[in-house]
């Protein structure tokens, strides 16, 4: 091959790259794929109707109207999850009066041992506007599987049991939408900014 031929090799080979990444661009702006279709962001959260630790039932709509984060785990967690309350819990408290505005769910996923009784005795450590919920099995299934949730009973020795689980914090609109994995791993005052920019 010549030099020549080389070298308008390479110009198409670099046209045709071109063309691929500005045909993707194009694509990612319009929000289509190739067939047309509309490219539709995946859905998180849903209606959902659970009861609380003071035993009172809690729905979606009960959410409305103010931002929200939504944490799933249990109350035998060694350590993640009380953990990730505390750091909630220090978000609520830099909101000062503005933390009556939002609101935090804890969902378990531990039916079994997670009844509102001990919902309430577990919260007691944490900040007081976060709300427990629990339910029945296939409830907190059906929760779970709306916020893409996994989890799984895993057997100790023993006889006795742990959970595994999706550790997000997921950021809520006032609409119940989903905005954001919320980011805890900086200082409360800087998380409270941004959730109070849904307020």
């Amino acid at each position: 091959m010549t030099p020549r031929q080389s070298r308008i090799l390479l110009v198409c080979a670099a046209f045709a790259a071109g063309l691929v990444l500005c045909l993707g661009a194009i694509t990612l702006i319009a929000g289509t794929n190739f067939s047309g279709k509309a490219l539709t962001p995946v859905q998180i959260g849903g209606p959902f109707r659970l009861t609380d630790q003071n035993g009172r039932a809690v729905t979606d709509q009960d959410m409305k109207g103010k931002p929200f984060l939504v944490f799933f785990g249990f109350t035998h967690c060694p350590d993640v999850c009380p953990t990730t309350l505390f750091d909630v819990s220090e978000v609520l408290r830099s909101l000062g009066p503005d933390a009556d505005r939002a609101g935090a769910l804890f969902i378990t996923v531990d039916p079994e041992r997670d009844n509102a009784a001990a919902l309430k005795e577990y919260l007691a450590s944490f900040d007081p506007h976060l709300r427990g919920l629990t339910g029945d099995a296939d409830a907190l299934a059906t929760v779970a599987k709306e916020y893409r949730v996994y989890y799984k009973k895993v057997p100790l020795d023993g006889g006795d049991y742990t959970m595994d689980h999706t550790a997000i914090v997921y950021l809520m609109d006032k609409d119940g939408r989903f905005v954001s994995p919320f980011n805890l791993k900086r200082k409360p005052e800087a998380a409270a900014a941004e959730l109070r920019k849904y307020l």
